[in-house]
């Protein structure tokens, strides 16, 4: 038995319950207060608002009119509300045209209505007549006390509190006789019964089963008692013959261990020999990643030598060659060689995504003008296949966008090279909109196709959907695989759906932040003029642009009419080749000018007035043209929209140093630069580069990084620590691509890199950056 009462269940129980019953009802009244008091508070606001805003017309009139009585009497019937002690109209100037006010009440409680609410709120509203919004009359200005609501708010939680505190005392109390006559009463019975019980034997005893509870836990509890006291003595016996048993089992339980013991050994021994050939493979491994780190940067130098050579020399033979067989000889030897530096570029993306060793840019770019240049570079590789190329940016796509512009840009060009190789009829189709803070850009074509089972091997390294297809259209299988791991790099994802005979759709959504965000409306005054004049549409609804045209017009918020029915206005019409109706519906447009849509790249204006409008959509040409037929100046040099479009910085001629040990590669690069208008002189290694530097003043140098007696790195490190060539622009032009490549150069403190073969337009590019005195480049609107 238990000898203190404060041990018992009974009375811990009842302890417990009543706690709790307490702090749960206090907590509970607490929030049921809270709740109170902001509902009151927005109780009041609405109150007071109301009443002001009843208040507002007739006060308008009133302060229009300029009627003192009528506005004493509307401020006395504001002070009849129980919260109002001052009101008041002032006019635009600030003075005071009535007023009325009343003392607030006072109570020995009211430093709580005080703490709680605030002593008082001032309200004001301005004042205006519906006929004249912008004719200021003044304002209505009510002070109200806050005391008439926190008396309310004080007197419902004061009853919140005492109710709540009731209802936990009664409930704690019916508890407490529930669990006394259900669960303690039956229970000390229960334990007074097995007190009684004798140490020695046990098993003889029988608990009784308190009334009224056979069936429930408290019976079943004594149930399992009584049948264990039953099984007790046949369960002392069996523990006696397990003893005897466990005897016999403890000898051959110490040979089973023994056993076992030295197989772990055993196996131990060879893990741990497993383990020293795993440590051995994996530096294997490291030793042979390094060689072909090191074999494919050196390789990717040794070829792009000798590359950049050949591709340079086709492109001037290609420049002077005026036979037309020659020229076609020499282009096809170009778009092989271009080939083979695409696939270089390819087998080295992969292999520095796979090696980790892929760096992401992170700078704002405009996607819009990435799409409509990948668009318009595929469109001639299209029109030869007698097959459409739409472009179908969404009007609200952001301006620009955080990220890589070269790895989105490789992703999209390879999508769309092979969505117009497979395709033979049809169209392929661009889409590209942001939703969700995801970039999303689908490539639709109307191709081939593929099977399930190629579906599963696109993305896999030299593969394609099935041999038949490598046999027809050629490739090495490295496109997919490649744009896989740059969106997987990119923490993107690349969906493809397809089916054989019905087209590929791919889809690429990139997490890109906005780093600017859309501008759908035009200039003034262009959108004042084209919203007058509006677009008579000439287009067919099943042609393949008309949708992305359409759909820019309206974001403009151009008018879009039917030619046939409305003949005014800018016609836009869509021009074939031979298409004689075409011409002369164009060249009877009574309206104003005439916007000529082509798709084939074939079509020239026929007389002053029409314009050409190429195909696939560039948003920037379709506002030129519409300008243009507009009649609007300067429509030519305008770039609506695009706050990433800079003007290019004026060309003049420069003195240049080429630092290049390759005889072809100074040929090619000086070949080049002579007809970019500059001036050049050669030296063959970095120290001829500083005796050159002496000899004469150069505004930009090109340095090659791997040269003998002295290579680019340590001649720049040189030309850096002369003072006067401090600020003297220096360029790495080298056939390293590999990573690191450019980290080095610019930490050797050269200004910027490119990589060979030379190209014109990147030649010309980075001259101009980095040219001395060049203009800075002037934003348009």
């Amino acid at each position: 038995m238990l000898k203190s009462f404060r041990h018992r269940l009974s009375y811990r129980l009842t302890r417990d319950t009543v706690l709790v019953a307490m702090a749960l009802g206090l907590i509970l009244n607490l929030i049921q207060i809270t709740l109170d008091y902001f509902s009151a508070k927005d109780a009041m606001e609405q109150d007071i608002r109301a009443l002001i805003e009843i208040s507002n017309s007739p006060a308008s009139q009133i302060a229009y009119n300029i009627d003192v009585r009528l506005a004493e009497e509307l401020l006395d019937g504001l002070l009849r509300h129980p919260a109002t002690i001052d009101a008041r109209i002032v006019d635009s100037d600030g003075q005071t045209m009535s007023a009325a006010s009343q003392s607030s009440p006072i109570s020995r409680y009211r430093w709580i209505s005080d703490l709680l609410f605030g002593s008082s709120s001032v309200f004001s509203t301005e004042l205006q007549v519906p006929q004249l919004q912008d004719l200021p009359l003044g304002h209505l200005v009510v002070t109200i006390d806050t005391w008439h609501y926190g008396w309310q708010f004080l007197q419902r939680a004061v009853n919140t509190f005492v109710i709540g505190l009731f209802k936990s005392l009664v409930l704690s109390v019916a508890l407490l006789g529930i669990f006394y006559f259900v669960l303690t009463r039956p229970m000390l019975n229960v334990i007074e019964a097995l007190s009684r019980v004798r140490a020695s034997t046990p098993e003889k005893v029988r608990l009784p089963v308190p009334a009224n509870h056979r069936f429930d836990e408290i019976g079943t509890m004594v149930g399992i008692i009584n049948q264990h006291l039953e099984h007790m003595e046949g369960s002392v016996a069996q523990l006696r013959a397990a003893e005897s048993a466990m005897k016999n089992y403890s000898s051959q339980l110490e040979q089973e261990v023994e056993d076992r013991t030295r197989e772990i050994s055993e196996k131990n021994q060879a893990l741990q020999r497993g383990n020293r050939a795993l440590v051995r493979a994996k530096e294997d491994a490291v030793r042979r990643a390094r060689a072909r780190a090191n074999f494919l940067a050196s390789m990717s130098h040794e070829i792009r030598t000798p590359l950049n050579g050949v591709l340079g020399m086709l492109g001037l033979a290609l420049e002077s060659e005026q036979d037309a067989g020659q020229r076609n000889r020499l282009e096809i030897a170009l778009n092989a060689g271009e080939s083979l530096l695409g696939l270089l570029n390819d087998i080295l993306d992969i292999s520095k995504v796979e090696a980790g060793k892929l760096n992401l840019e992170n700078i704002p770019f405009s996607v819009r003008d990435l799409v409509e240049e990948c668009s318009t570079l595929h469109a001639q590789q299209a029109r030869r296949k007698h097959i459409n190329l739409v472009n179908e940016t969404d009007p609200m796509l952001p301006e620009q966008f955080l990220g890589d512009p070269t790895r989105t840009r490789q992703i999209l060009n390879n999508l769309l090279s092979n969505a117009v190789k497979f395709t033979d009829d049809g169209h392929v189709r661009v889409r590209t909109t942001y939703s969700g803070g995801s970039l999303r850009m689908e490539v639709i074509d109307s191709g081939i196709g593929m099977s399930k089972e190629g579906l599963h091997r696109i993305f896999s390294p030299f593969s394609q959907a099935d041999t038949d297809t490598t046999r027809l259209y050629g490739g090495t299988g490295l496109g997919l695989t490649l744009c896989r791991q740059l969106v997987e790099r990119m923490h993107g994802q690349i969906l493809v759906d397809s089916s054989e005979g019905a087209g590929t759709h791919f889809t690429v959504t990139l997490p890109l932040p906005v780093h600017e965000p859309a501008h759908p409306t035009l200039p003034e005054a262009a959108a004042t003029r084209l919203c007058e004049t509006g677009v008579a549409m000439a287009i067919p609804q099943d042609h393949p642009h008309r949708l992305a045209i359409e759909s820019q017009l309206r974001a403009w918020a151009i008018p879009v009419r039917s030619a046939s029915r409305h003949p005014k206005g800018i016609l836009l019409v869509a021009a074939e080749p031979g298409d004689e109706e075409c011409k002369a519906f164009a060249d009877d447009w009574q309206g104003m000018g005439v916007i000529m849509a082509d798709s084939t790249g074939s079509i020239s204006s026929g007389r002053p007035g029409q314009f050409i409008l190429p195909l696939p959509l560039r948003r920037t040409e379709l506002y030129h043209c519409l300008c243009a037929a507009a009649g609007l100046p300067d429509s030519g040099s305008s770039q609506p929209l695009d706050q990433s479009t800079r003007a290019a910085r004026t060309e003049n001629q420069l003195t240049l140093l080429l630092v290049e040990d390759n005889q072809v590669n100074q040929l090619v690069a000086s070949s080049l630069l002579k007809k970019l208008g500059h001036r050049v002189d050669h030296a063959e290694n970095g120290q001829r580069a500083l005796e050159a530097l002496q000899k004469r003043r150069y505004d930009l140098v090109l340095m090659d990084c791997q040269m003998p007696v002295m290579d680019g790195y340590e001649a720049t490190r040189a030309i850096r620590r002369n003072p006067e060539w401090q600020n003297l622009p220096i360029i790495a032009v080298t056939a390293n691509v590999m990573q690191g490549d450019r980290e080095d150069c610019l930490e050797a403190g050269m200004n910027d890199y490119i990589t060979k073969p030379y190209k014109r337009e990147e030649l010309r590019a980075i001259i101009n950056r980095w040219a001395p005195n060049a203009p800075e480049p002037q934003a348009d609107f």
